[in-house]
């Protein structure tokens, strides 16, 4: 197996059946995408956490979140639609911030599955021509998400409250320094709050403290490491900034219920 730092960027569409066949902690784990990514809900329901801002999704939901957007999703029963994922370059002409759309009528429905239907066949078809006619569609419908959400009937366009905002400041800065091994406490001294307030307002928002978020986060990218490279257990172990592989153990092992050795061989 070749050694991978992190997934290869490009154009994908993924369907959230067979994403969640893959286990839980495959959508309910905090992760981030270097990429832009669009989750279109046909199907199911549950709780999506965005930035450590937990709501409530249905059928006919587009989740759409910008390149390293700390997310989660939660389902209850079964779960249908499709997880699009872009490439750094359409970045640019897709919206800047994460949006929620829940389309309510018919039309607004239609028109989503049938911009996610045409890159979906232009991702089989690959032609030469696919590279272009992929960013056209991305383009557009980054002009039509742009446009439903001026209207959107969305909680997150209300202002956001004390407790919100200081949540997304820690998950905003968990993504930048997961990987270097630091305490809750490090996090809240840089907020300028008290680890305790911190966790609070995390709970509050998330459901889940804010070393919850936190450990989810590691363990995600562990779980990544561990089942798409051949790193060592050592190397992985560093990389998520542990002081040695017995303690990356202990944790990965509290919070998976395997080994790392364990979780690589069941994969």
């Amino acid at each position: 197996m070749k050694h991978t730092a992190a997934p290869q960027p490009g154009y994908r569409v993924v369907s959230l059946r067979q994403l969640a066949a893959g286990g839980r902690w495959r959508t309910e784990a905090m992760r981030s995408y270097g990429q832009p990514l669009l989750y279109w809900f046909t199907r199911g329901q549950g709780r999506i956490t965005v930035q450590g801002v937990t709501r409530g999704w249905g059928p006919h939901n587009a989740v759409y979140l910008p390149g390293d957007t700390m997310h989660g999703f939660e389902v209850t029963g079964t779960v249908g639609g499709y997880a699009l994922h872009f490439t750094q370059g359409d970045a640019a002409t897709l919206p800047d911030s994460a949006l929620h759309l829940r389309l309510r009528d018919a039309a607004s429905q239609g028109e989503m599955n049938i911009q996610v239907e045409n890159i979906r066949r232009e991702i089989e078809l690959g032609d030469a021509a696919s590279a272009r006619a992929l960013a056209n569609h991305a383009s557009l419908l980054g002009v039509w998400m742009d446009r439903h959400a001026e209207t959107a009937l969305d909680a997150a366009a209300d202002p956001p409250r004390a407790a919100e905002s200081l949540t997304e400041a820690y998950v905003a800065l968990v993504e930048r320094h997961y990987r270097e091994g630091r305490s809750v406490a490090s996090y809240a001294a840089r907020l300028g709050v008290t680890a305790t307030h911190l966790s609070r307002c995390c709970k509050q928002t998330s459901g889940r403290t804010a070393s919850g978020l936190l450990h989810d986060r590691v363990t995600f990218e562990a779980r990544r490491l561990l089942g798409e490279t051949d790193l060592p257990v050592k190397e992985v172990a560093q990389r998520l900034g542990f002081t040695s592989a017995a303690y990356f153990t202990r944790a990965f092992q509290a919070r998976s219920g395997l080994t790392p050795t364990g979780f690589r061989r069941r994969k």
